[in-house]
């Protein structure tokens, strides 16, 4: 008789799912400390296998040093530096490449005995299939991002932070969803095609949010123009367009004015939604998941001004690129109740009462 590989759910496969998308999550933040302390250029070599080791004694310490004197960061930015300072930037960077590997082994090791035990639901592992190939792309991705800041530049290009982050983002959102499959079983109902587009509309607005904010980050664009709602004064951006296209990726003003712009649409979309959620009889929690994205939104936008005004300190820059993930969360969270959601629940028009 052939074995019948997981059935059509697993809470075993959700957990560890769940388990990585968390460890992820702590990649982020880390990865946001990383970046808030200049600490992404003090390793600059990629070794994937033997660099999950640190300096074991003096001579090598003097070793990793010595090459990070060698780099622009070093000669521009923090020529002086001694090797107690540079111990303090090396953990940061060494922690966030150690989780790295740690989530890489928490999800492959798992995902392998799960398939030898026959416990994968087989229609998820195609999907756990293509988020470990994402993982060892984004570790492709990482070392591609370093690198521009170790010849010419004394940080990594913005948009190669971006992509960096942005990956990230994607494997979050797909552990996320694809936990919430192996938790639930399958679902063979249509799901109501409107709120379904508008739902999704919203995710993807908050992942082009995340990735404007990783061009922020990347042009430390978040140092400058520290007032609010103006920009030194003015409503508008004051762009530097003598650099052409590269402005949307580079220029200080123009990638903060644009991550503003879409902050104050997600806000008005999110609020939108979330009262159309609450006209209509939205059942099985859906209208209480509007609203709590409607409340994340409105919370990370609040953060994210004390944040500017403040002139980033290192704390509350954390807890922004924290919030922007907690954000995406829900937002994937509730794409996916609406699309489990039967078309007959929305039937029903909106609440009387006048309205």
């Amino acid at each position: 008789m052939k074995r019948f590989i997981g059935g059509d759910q697993s809470r075993a496969v959700a957990v560890w799912l769940f388990v990585t998308a968390a460890l992820v999550f702590a990649m982020v933040v880390v990865g946001g400390v990383t970046r808030l302390t200049g600490s992404g250029l003090s390793i600059t070599e990629w070794k994937p296998i033997m660099g999950a080791l640190p300096p074991m004694n003096a001579a090598d310490w003097a070793e990793a040093f010595e090459k990070y004197r060698t780099i622009p960061q070093y000669e521009q930015v923090n020529a002086g530096m001694t090797l107690g300072e540079f111990k303090g930037i090396f953990w940061w960077e060494w922690f966030h490449r150690l989780l790295g590997r740690l989530i890489g082994v928490v999800f492959a090791l798992p995902f392998a005995v799960f398939l030898a035990l026959g416990r994968m639901p087989r229609r998820l592992i195609v999907r756990c299939g293509v988020l470990l190939a994402l993982g060892g792309l984004q570790g492709l991705i990482g070392w591609w991002m370093v690198s521009s800041g170790l010849s010419e530049r004394v940080d990594v290009a913005p948009e190669r932070l971006a992509t960096h982050l942005g990956l990230a983002l994607l494997i979050f959102m797909g552990l996320i969803w694809t936990g919430l499959e192996a938790w639930n079983g399958e679902e063979h109902s249509r799901h109501p095609v409107g709120w379904s587009r508008g739902a999704a509309i919203l995710l993807g607005a908050v992942f082009l949010q995340c990735l404007l904010g990783g061009l922020v980050a990347g042009a430390k664009a978040g140092f400058v123009y520290t007032d609010w709602p103006m920009m030194n004064g003015e409503w508008l951006a004051p762009v530097e367009w003598g650099m052409g296209g590269l402005a949307f990726l580079h220029d200080q003003a123009l990638v903060q004015f644009n991550h503003r712009l879409v902050a104050y649409g997600l806000l008005i979309g999110g609020t939108l939604y979330a009262v159309q959620a609450w006209r209509w009889r939205l059942a099985e929690g859906l209208g209480a998941a509007a609203f709590v994205l409607a409340l994340a939104l409105w919370l990370q936008a609040a953060l994210g001004i004390v944040t500017l005004i403040n002139a980033v300190p290192l704390w509350l820059g954390a807890l922004h690129q924290a919030g922007a993930a907690l954000v995406l969360a829900v937002a994937t969270v509730n794409l996916w109740l609406v699309r489990r959601s039967q078309p007959r629940l929305f039937m029903s028009g909106p609440r009387s009462r006048g309205l």
